[in-house]
């Protein structure tokens, strides 16, 4: 194969993931969808609580975890944390309308330590993933 046919082939996979990557931000979908687009790497827990969720994803060595409201719609205080043992917090707080997050941190193999709040509801893991 020449190096035309090559940069062509690499051209078209570039164009097509720009595109699918456009149309999953621009398409309106549930706030779980979402928060897929906000996290790489594949969701390994969903964390409930009384007024929303901490979803939580894992690619390679990192953790991502996004806090989501119950239900849509005004704004209201939320926050997000994840924290790896023997680390601080990385913590992401605020007065959203639709996520608080994302937020990453470098875990490796170690525990790491959620915490999750949408209004007056909040989520304390204690230290999972190990």
């Amino acid at each position: 194969m020449d190096s035309g046919a090559i940069r062509r082939r690499l051209a078209l996979g570039l164009a097509v993931l720009t595109a699918s990557g456009l149309l999953a931000v621009a398409v309106p979908g549930d706030a779980q969808a979402a928060a897929t687009a906000l996290c790489p790497g594949r969701k390994v827990r969903t964390l409930p609580f009384s007024t929303g969720k901490v979803l939580v994803y894992k690619r390679g060595g990192y953790v991502c975890a996004v806090t989501l409201p119950k239900r849509t719609g005004g704004k209201r205080k939320m926050s997000v944390s994840v924290q790896a043992r023997g680390n601080r917090p990385v913590v992401d707080a605020g007065t959203y309308g639709h996520h608080a997050g994302p937020v990453t941190v470098h875990a490796g193999r170690r525990c790491v330590w959620l915490k999750g709040q949408v209004g007056r509801g909040k989520f304390s893991s204690g230290w999972i993933l190990c």
